[in-house]
């Protein structure tokens, strides 16, 4: 939903994490991946917009994301 939301292609959240593009495959299938490679995944995102949210800061809704104003 992150990668969706800026409307970026598993190729390009890939190279921004510095990833391959089988990793984002993987685990957008609901795989495994080293916590290391997820990190480095979550960061791309949060450095091109995307705000993770916890489940209380969505009045009892679960997880989300949003982008940055």
């Amino acid at each position: 939903m992150a990668r969706s939301a800026l409307g970026w292609s598993a190729a390009e959240l890939a190279e921004a994490a510095g990833v391959g593009a089988a990793t984002v495959r993987r685990y957008e299938r609901g795989a495994d991946i080293l916590p290391d490679r997820l990190d480095l995944m979550k960061r791309a995102l949060e450095k091109g917009g995307v705000v993770f949210l916890a489940s209380d800061e969505l009045k009892g809704g679960g997880p989300g994301v949003r982008l940055k104003k």
